[in-house]
């Protein structure tokens, strides 16, 4: 049972189902900072699990989902959100009362009420997703302050139990995170435009350059920094952001239609030889850039 000692929160086993960058950091710092007594992680892989407990993220793992979760007081989902229903379905007959069930996923809206219902009554599920992260992925990425001075959002809904979701802020501020409560379908429609459109243009960019129109003359070796700093974000993992822009399908159609708009609008500037409509476009993006806490 979770319970507050000198201002920490205090879980007797935490449960990791995959073991990667959020994931391994999560483990990292709650073993660091002694939020839990110990912690387990859960994964298909037995080298990964393996190289979890060498870097200090986890204390021992579990290949079956019933040993892994059985005597957790948290169960932490960390695996792209795709696995989510898989592993909730795996995991439910197996939770005990009074256990926390929370994830990290970039994902909320509908799949907050489906994780609802696919727990049983007696396990409390608060919807977490740290704004933390970097472009490589898996164990070797994590972090012991991959979570220090960032973003939270906790996503309630009206079954959200009160006293689990209590728990889960003091433990997130705990880990360095600073809380925020969101509506999961509002967290949607945030994330697709300021996290999920970001990771589509980077993408779509490094399409565009291997295109035979541009790719044969090999234009990225003369590449600068710009290059290099725009496109970080598409070294993600290809599986992860899948399951993310199929997830919140609805949204991103949404803000990829207006980025097209905006491309358009510039693209049409150019071939009128409108600089100053340009400047005028360039000079808003330039301050909305200047002012944002990024």
């Amino acid at each position: 049972m979770c319970v507050l000692k000198e201002g920490r929160v205090h879980f007797k086993q935490m449960a990791i189902i995959g073991v990667g960058l959020i994931g391994g950091s999560l483990g990292l710092v709650a073993r660091r900072k002694r939020l839990v007594r110990s912690v387990i992680g859960y994964g298909k892989r037995r080298g990964e699990l393996q190289r979890a407990i060498a870097a200090g993220a986890i204390d021992r793992y579990f290949l079956s989902i019933q040993k892994t979760v059985s005597d957790a007081d948290l169960v932490v989902l960390a695996t792209p959100v795709g696995m989510f229903e898989k592993i909730c379905r795996s995991m439910a007959p197996y939770l005990k009362e009074g256990t926390i069930v929370t994830d990290v996923g970039s994902v909320k809206g509908e799949w907050v009420e489906k994780i609802e219902t696919l727990l049983p009554p007696h396990v409390a599920f608060v919807g977490g997703h740290p704004i933390a992260g970097r472009e490589k992925s898996g164990i070797e990425s994590s972090a012991i302050e991959l979570f220090e001075g960032h973003r939270c959002i906790l996503t309630p809904t009206a079954r959200t139990s009160r006293p689990a979701l209590k728990k889960m802020r003091a433990f997130w501020e705990a880990v360095g995170a600073t809380i925020y409560e969101m509506d999961p379908v509002e967290h949607d429609r945030v994330m697709a435009a300021v996290s999920h459109l970001p990771h589509a243009a980077a993408y779509a960019l490094m399409e565009t350059l291997c295109h035979p129109d541009i790719a044969h003359d090999n234009p990225v070796r003369f590449s600068a920094g710009g290059l290099r700093d725009f496109t970080r974000i598409a070294a993600s993992s290809p599986e992860m952001w899948r399951d993310i822009f199929l997830a919140n399908g609805g949204n991103m159609i949404k803000v990829i239609n207006r980025y097209i708009q905006t491309l358009e609008a510039m693209k049409k500037k150019i071939a009128a030889q409108d600089g100053a409509g340009l400047t005028t476009l360039f000079s808003r993006a330039n301050v909305i850039r200047q002012k944002a806490i990024l």
